[in-house]
């Protein structure tokens, strides 16, 4: 489930429209109302950045998402400038229940001028309605020149290219106290090896290696999802992760059944889990925000979890130092085979369901490298967009998640749970392994009720 890059250059103009060529960019500060300002004058040294934007004095772009405030000021903020040399004012609409208003405000005619899709799923449905539009070349050409390839196969429907990545999360982090490693003369592991001989290592000094917790409300299990992800991606490698996701390999094939089994001896390992918290049926109940918590009084060695778990260490402790010499910090889940870094995230995508010229410049905007950077100098945001000097990362998780995802030779996948149809990734998924370790549910029992809810067509 997804819960989150050299100089600041304009974007590659490609192929735009030749008003977005030809125009400069135009004075003053866009207003908050929904009638854009007039652009600035191309002769303001702030605009020389967007001039390939063009000038829509008058214009207005409307924007969906599922971000709220306070992120919601960061993202604004990030097209302030926009909006003043373009004259295109963004006007910004989110919701807790984006995943279910946008497909009805798009069948009842009301759709938004950009919306940011969190699942490829969600981006695929709105395909089939006929009314997402394609993008300009320029920003298939971005796509293309700054990202993991990968990356472009997810914003891609049926071999046509419609949605850039906007944001992105690293799920392949392994939370841990620097502070007990370097008390008990831990190492950081690198290999696949090392990291369950730590774990040997740390049971044999008596403390349980491993934190869990999987609760979420309604969305109970979705952790779990991403530790067999990590494990088939890492164990199976690309082809077989791909295939299991259209269900060409099923759950109960020998590939997934072999990852459960290694996930067991992991997080289903009683001299593991789950210090602090209790057994490991306990990792059922305790929810995935609280999963990580013994670390800080090293009861638990160490936690897998995403990116986005920085921003649940404050709440335990307000004063809480989130780097290699603090109280926590993280580091990548080793490959099994070295020679291919394996690489699981998520994020959202840039869906535009109009073509207007203010529209198309604003699309091209959000996928260049000068927005992205302008973004991540705010904190707490990453992107996987490889324009961006990973030195102008402002915290020290958000540098080392973008030197993972900007990696053009990673094995990257997106998220499998999020890729496969609603009914099996965040429907039975969740819900079967849920029962593996509250209920000590039989894997094959598990595995088969999972393929059982795999819609026919």
């Amino acid at each position: 489930m997804s819960v989150p890059v050299r100089r600041r250059t304009a974007a590659v103009v490609g192929g735009v429209a030749a008003a977005l060529l030809l125009a400069a960019c135009g004075s003053s500060s866009s207003s908050s109302g929904t009638s854009g300002s007039p652009a600035a004058s191309n002769t303001d040294p702030a605009c020389a950045d967007y001039a390939a934007y063009g000038s829509h004095p008058g214009t207005t772009v409307s924007l969906f998402t599922s971000i709220l405030p306070p992120e919601q000021q960061k993202y604004e903020t990030a097209w302030k400038q926009f909006e003043s040399c373009t004259g295109i004012t963004v006007k910004y609409e989110g919701s807790n229940s984006f995943e279910s208003q946008l497909p009805t405000r798009v069948a009842g005619g009301n759709a938004p001028d950009i919306a940011l899709i969190p699942q490829p799923g969600l981006l695929a449905q709105m395909v089939k309605t006929g009314a997402v539009k394609a993008p300009p070349q320029a920003v298939s050409d971005n796509v293309d020149k700054y990202w993991n390839p990968q990356w472009k196969t997810y914003g891609t429907v049926n071999g046509t290219f419609y949605a850039a990545p906007n944001s992105a999360n690293m799920k392949s982090f392994v939370w841990y106290s620097p502070s007990l490693f370097k008390a008990k003369g831990y190492t950081v592991p690198t290999t696949w090896d090392q990291l369950w001989t730590l774990s040997d290592k740390m049971a044999a000094d008596g403390i349980k290696p491993w934190c869990g917790g999987v609760g979420s409300g309604t969305a109970t299990g979705w952790l779990a999802t991403d530790w067999l992800e990590e494990t088939v991606l890492r164990q199976s490698g690309g082809d077989v992760y791909d295939k299991w996701i259209s269900h060409d390999i099923k759950f109960d094939s020998p590939e997934i059944t072999k990852a459960m089994d290694t996930l067991a001896g992991w997080m289903k390992n009683d001299k593991y889990v789950n210090a602090g918290i209790g057994n490991v049926a306990s990792i059922a109940t305790t929810t995935f925000q609280n999963g990580g918590k013994p670390i800080l009084d090293s009861k638990c060695g160490m936690y897998q979890q995403a990116s986005f778990y920085a921003a649940q260490w404050p709440s335990f402790k307000a004063s809480v130092k989130i780097a290699a010499d603090g109280d926590v910090f993280a580091f990548y889940l080793p490959s099994i085979d070295p020679s291919k870094k394996a690489v699981e995230g998520g994020g959202e995508f840039v869906a535009a369901f109009a073509d207007r010229p203010e529209v198309q410049s604003f699309q091209t905007f959000l996928s260049s490298p000068l927005y992205a950077d302008i973004k991540v100098k705010e904190g707490g945001w990453v992107s996987a967009n490889n324009g961006v000097p990973l030195t102008d990362y402002t915290d020290d998780i958000s540098k080392l998640s973008a030197q993972y995802l900007t990696d053009p030779n990673a094995l990257f996948r997106f998220d499998a749970s999020d890729l496969m149809p609603a009914a099996v990734g965040s429907g039975a998924e969740w819900t079967q392994l849920t029962a593996w370790f509250a209920e000590n549910k039989p894997t094959k029992d598990v595995l088969d009720a999972i393929d059982a809810a795999w819609p026919s067509s």
